[in-house]
């Protein structure tokens, strides 16, 4: 992990030169672009054709649409008569890059086509002239992308083939200098796919389709120098952008879990499958720029890939909070932040503000008002604990990331839009904030109208114990939501001889919620936490997980203690508990958005315990983890459950 620069200076990369910027050699980056296309097909013996148009305008809602994220590598060749001459690859991951047409056919009935691109990629040459901190390019190239075709049939099935496609690139762009080392680009890039095709047996059609995209890409890219040998980013990492007005921050996040071998007498449709193992990873970019005295505006593009354990699974206090609660085996691009902050000093002592991701360094007073508009994660304003909240840098389980019983406002990523409004007067800080909720429970669409939405307030106070610092928070939610009871589901199950679904009696409600929170630093190296909550016991859950009280405690140990500076050592442990009603619903055969084992004859509390060790490697860093879970899914019957995992990381 790369230290960032102290508050009020410039990184490495901050100060802009007024000699020509040095265009020769490596370089890495990003961009994020808007695509469109169209694609042609015909369908033999059918005889049957059409043209598919491959766009979708952004919809915020679901966070979907026809943009893509990317990552680019490449070199240049800077020439004594301004020419330059270079080489690029990038890798292309959509978020929505799809489209479908309907049809009939008089012997089949109605029938689609649907062509979906799961992600792509070129090889390219670049020709430009430069013109001191400017470079205008042409480029050109080879494309390729692996798409999913789906046939449709009222009459049969839908049927699935992949398709890998080869073809051209070209376009023209932009290039400037902001540092030393960051430049930004504008770029127009066209990619084309000769006709390629796929059988679908059961409908006994073969579509050969082509394909023609467009997209205008905005970028960034961060020279590595001439020499790869030479270069610092592999030892220190790169150097976050601060310049007076904008900021680039970014990071990486590679996690593997595995599960071992337990005892599973009987499994259900959510069960935890034991001797099983999955992945995930996340690319985040933190893109900002002040707007006026005391606003910032953040935007965060992202690209994920991975599975949790068991499909996100099996277990309440699920034991990864970098599994969503979907999954993909192909790198897809979202944009989970863009938010506003404005920040109004009130007077007090002046405080230094470390420069990192969504912050800019700089100076604030101690007394201030706070206030936060946009798309964000509830958890970036509430519920803040620094020894236990970041699963990409402490604890891994949800239930120590978060409280257990706090079900926030989120969709199936964690995130939603809402205001916040954060008031810091001396050793206090009062919070309020409304949030949206999901359409309906734990989906990957937020509710459009607001009709379905949550208020959160939270009382901290810091002090000192003994000269060290700590704080409490007290947090309070209350949803109002249409959710399903956990004993009318049941009562109505019994009634028509059916397995109980929260889905078949849901109604306008509310659901509420407490919490409180500890965070004390007893050492300069140790540092303690706790939580403790609990939420209205008979209705189902919003956005987060199966938990009616919950407790929580742990400490985080720094590795100078033993003369390593850097590492640092986590140990925690935690109960969830389920109502009477809930564990009715379970033992009847119900599922809830994480549980499920098809039955539940001898309920328990979940117990988790927690370890991790994190040290520095290089500009990475490394953490292993253990997990010992008893109950999982609140069942007796099964486990307990031991989980190891690995993660890697990388931030500036």
């Amino acid at each position: 992990m790369v230290a960032s620069p102290a508050a009020g200076e410039p990184s490495a990369g901050a100060a802009r030169i007024a000699a020509p910027f040095d265009w020769s050699g490596f370089y890495v980056g990003t961009h994020i672009g808007a695509v469109a296309g169209r694609a042609d097909w015909s369908a033999m013996p059918a005889g049957s054709a059409g043209a598919v148009d491959l766009f979708e305008p952004f919809q915020a809602f679901k966070g979907s649409g026809s943009y893509a994220l990317g990552l680019q590598a490449g070199y240049n060749l800077a020439l004594s008569s301004h020419w330059l001459v270079g080489m690029e690859a990038d890798l292309v991951s959509p978020s929505r890059i799809r489209g479908s047409q309907a049809f009939g056919l008089s012997a089949g009935g109605a029938q689609s086509f649907e062509q979906h691109m799961l992600i792509g990629g070129t090889l390219r040459g670049r020709v430009g002239y430069v013109m001191g901190n400017w470079l205008p390019y042409a480029t050109a190239g080879l494309a390729w992308s692996y798409d999913r075709l789906h046939w449709s049939n009222d009459a049969t099935t839908t049927e699935t083939a992949l398709l890998w496609r080869f073809g051209w690139a070209a376009g023209a762009g932009v290039e400037t200098s902001l540092s030393s080392a960051w430049t930004a680009r504008a770029e127009y890039l066209a990619t084309g796919f000769g006709s390629a095709g796929v059988s679908f047996p059961v409908a006994g059609q073969r579509v050969d389709t082509d394909l023609l995209l467009h997209s205008v890409r905005l970028g960034l890219n961060y020279r590595l120098g001439e020499d790869l040998a030479k270069s610092e980013v592999f030892t220190k990492g790169i150097d976050a952008l601060g310049l007076e007005r904008f900021a680039v921050h970014g990071q990486t996040t590679l996690t593997w879990q595995y599960a071992l071998p337990f005892r599973t007498p009987y499994s259900g449709t959510n069960s935890l499958t034991p001797n099983h193992g999955r992945e995930t990873f996340d690319t985040t970019f933190y893109l900002g720029a002040k707007l006026w005295e005391g606003a910032e505006l953040w935007v965060n593009p992202e690209i994920d890939q991975g599975f949790g354990l068991s499909g996100t699974f099996g277990v309440a206090a699920f034991p990864s909070g970098e599994s969503y609660k979907v999954g993909s085996n192909y790198p897809y691009a979202r944009l989970p932040r863009y938010f506003i902050r404005q920040t109004i000093d009130l007077g007090g002592e002046l405080q230094s503000v470390q420069g990192g991701p969504n912050q800019f360094a700089g100076k604030q007073s101690a007394d201030r008002v706070v206030l936060t508009v946009g798309k964000f994660a509830v958890g970036d304003i509430f519920d803040v604990n620094k020894y236990a909240h970041d699963p990409r840098v402490d604890f891994l389980n949800w239930g120590l990331a978060d409280v257990a019983t706090f079900d926030y406002a989120a969709d199936a990523w964690a995130f939603t839009y809402g205001a916040a409004a954060e008031w810091y007067v001396g050793a206090w800080t009062v919070r309020g904030g409304v949030f949206d909720l999901p359409v309906t429970p734990n989906s990957t669409d937020l509710d459009p109208s607001f009709g379905q939405f949550q208020f959160i307030g939270e009382i901290e106070h810091r002090h000192e114990l003994g000269g060290q610092p700590g704080k409490l928070l007290l947090t309070g939610f209350l949803n109002r939501a249409r959710l399903g009871n956990f004993a009318d589901a049941v009562q109505l199950a019994q009634a028509t001889g059916a397995i109980p679904s929260t889905a078949d009696v849901r109604r306008y409600t509310s659901k509420t919620g407490l919490s409180a929170s500890l965070e004390q630093q007893l050492t300069a190296e140790v540092g303690l936490f706790g939580r403790a909550g609990f939420s209205s016991p008979n209705l189902e859950a919003n956005a987060f997980t199966d938990s009616d009280r919950t407790v929580s405690a742990g400490v985080s140990v720094s590795g100078r203690l033993w003369g390593r500076d850097d590492d640092t050592f986590g140990l925690a442990g935690l109960i969830n508990h389920i109502s009477a009603s809930r564990i009715a619903y379970l033992e009847a055969g119900g599922l809830t958005a994480i549980i499920g084992d098809g039955r539940l004859p001898n309920p328990a509390d979940e117990q988790v315990i927690e370890a991790y060790y994190s040290l520095p490697m290089y500009s990475w860093r490394l953490t292993a983890d253990y997990q010992f879970i008893a109950h999982p899914a609140f069942n007796r019957d099964r486990g307990p459950v031991s989980i190891v995992a690995t993660r890697l990381r990388t931030q500036f």
